[in-house]
């Protein structure tokens, strides 16, 4: 268990080397108004995956050791081709008002967000296969290929064909998930011969049952996280949006520990029905991902803003403060992931739902209140404020649930002689020990 965890979190953390890369040079030669207008587009592409993701979602590493896979894959690309359609109509009818249509879609960048988005779900849909059949490390080398042409990618697009627009990031981003997709496909088509069939209608029932609670919690989330931006957007140029976005982006990526974690977690409790192994794992799993959190946040704060304007570039000396008030709200977010996935792994994603729903609340009332006011750091504010909402609901479910106590949340010895025991078991080339 801790070596996939250990494993997808190396992933991970080179994901966060290769976000960090793309950042500076996004930020070096593209600029912050470009970086912003690259921010934006990639929002877009959020949204339009939550209605793909309802049938063709996350929801399939539930499903991946419950249904064959040809059932999965005939249900998933048949919506993802149908939800296409339906985009594609939408954005017909907003070019009708572009006003309205060019705040939310770059002026140029329609039909690449389209496409990105129907390349990424076929993607994903690889990804949750892998991780549904708890198969991280072919996860995990997928995500890697992905991530490293990306940036390869973009390098070559800036400082070879001298391309210096938004576009830079967001074709480096579609030549990384075309490659993986293929790659995937290389590795899953074979494995369909050994399956036989079964009904799709009352599958497509129950993906959509599942799929429900969870996307209308995603959409709900997303909204947390990127309806201040869309509302800056109002009050704002696109060079502070820049700037907010490259303080998320560098704040955000130190929750790779939560999401390392999570995806594990959410793996192996859709594989499990044991109530009491879900709740002891998720807990231990809680304070690690917490402390390490918290301590990467740390040194990310004590950094000074010289340090930032030489990395970025002078247009960035505004990105400390949204840091720093930012940071609060990611640890509870390391603990609120690993929650949420406990949810999601135990066959009960409406919690999800019933958190984000809390936070969108939260979202709304502060984004109006401090977004006008305070400009980016409004918008920071109520990031943290929202995050810290999310974990305050899950918590006293999973309290109500479990029986779980808040103090149980400071480390014990018995789980640092379980984390001993689980290093122990890597470097000794053993299996994964018990969670007890």
């Amino acid at each position: 268990m801790f070596k996939k965890i250990l494993g997808t979190g190396a992933a991970k953390a080179v994901n966060v080397l290769t976000q960090l890369a793309t950042l500076i040079m996004g930020t070096r030669f593209l600029g912050a108004a470009e970086w912003g207008k690259a921010f934006i587009a990639q929002t877009d592409i959020t949204f339009l995956l939550i209605g793909i993701e309802l049938i063709a979602g996350s929801g399939l590493v539930y499903f991946t050791p419950r249904k064959k896979l040809a059932t999965l894959m005939k249900i998933s690309y048949g919506w993802i081709v149908v939800v296409m359609l339906v985009y594609l109509l939408l954005f017909s009818i907003l070019h009708l008002f572009p006003g309205f249509y060019h705040t939310i879609v770059p002026e140029g960048y329609a039909w690449l967000v389209l496409l990105m988005t129907f390349i990424y779900s076929l993607h994903e849909f690889n990804l949750n296969h892998y991780l549904g059949k708890e198969k991280v490390a072919t996860y995990n080398w997928l995500f890697l290929m992905q991530i490293l042409t990306q940036v390869s990618m973009m390098a070559v697009l800036i400082f070879g064909l001298n391309i210096r627009t938004a576009k830079a990031l967001l074709y480096s981003q579609l030549s990384g998930y075309s490659l993986a997709t293929l790659v995937g496909w290389v590795l899953l088509f074979p494995t369909l011969r050994k399956e036989g069939k079964e009904p799709l209608k009352s599958s497509f029932k129950e993906l959509f049952h599942y799929g429900a609670f969870m996307q209308l919690s995603t959409l709900v989330s997303t909204l947390n996280k990127r309806l201040s931006l869309y509302l800056l957007n109002s009050h704002c140029n696109e060079k502070s949006i820049g700037v907010y976005a490259s303080g998320t982006q560098v704040t955000e990526g130190v929750n790779i520990v939560g999401q390392s974690i999570g995806l594990v977690e959410f793996s192996a409790l859709s594989n499990t029905e044991k109530q009491q192994r879900a709740s002891l794992l998720t807990m231990r799993f809680m304070k690690l991902a917490v402390l390490l959190t918290f301590t990467a946040l740390l040194v990310i704060c004590l950094l000074p803003t010289s340090f930032f304007e030489w990395l970025f570039s002078g247009e960035f000396s505004d990105i400390r403060p949204v840091i720093l008030l930012i940071a609060p709200g990611i640890v509870f977010f390391s603990a609120h992931t690993v929650l949420a996935n406990y949810f999601s792994g135990t066959g009960k994603p409406k919690y999800n739902l019933y958190a984000s729903l809390i936070g969108f609340t939260v979202t709304l009332i502060s984004a109006f209140l401090l977004i006008p006011l305070l400009g980016i750091r409004g918008a920071a504010i109520t990031t943290s404020l929202t995050y810290t909402a999310l974990f305050v609901f899950q918590w006293v479910v999973f309290h109500k649930q479990t029986g779980s106590r808040l103090r149980q949340l400071i480390p014990e010895k018995e789980d640092f002689s379980w984390l001993k025991a689980e290093l122990r078991g890597i470097f000794g080339n053993k299996s994964d020990t018990n969670l007890s």
